[in-house]
């Protein structure tokens, strides 16, 4: 697990605290997972939208409009993708 870590995230799991530099990109106010997303995920695995909102602090119903936008976002890019490739 520990080798796919950013060196902060390594440092964090090693010293057994929370991190605290709240600029950071993956930083969450989560303290079991190390206030950080990227140890959240390799130590969970996929997670519910019910574990997202707890960790986010929002509901789930704004989690579940966030997926789908990112879906569809996605969706388009790849739709973009094919259609460079049949010009």
């Amino acid at each position: 697990m520990k080798e796919e870590l950013s060196d902060c995230a390594k440092e964090c799991i090693l010293s057994n605290k929370k991190c605290t530099q709240t600029e950071c990109r993956a930083w969450i106010d989560y303290k079991k997972d190390f206030n950080c997303s990227v140890i959240a995920v390799k130590k969970n695995g996929d997670m519910t939208l019910d574990q997202v909102s707890k960790r986010l602090n929002l509901s789930i119903v704004r989690i579940k409009q966030i997926q789908d936008k990112a879906l569809q976002k996605l969706q388009k890019k790849r739709h973009l993708k094919a259609l460079r490739l049949i010009t």
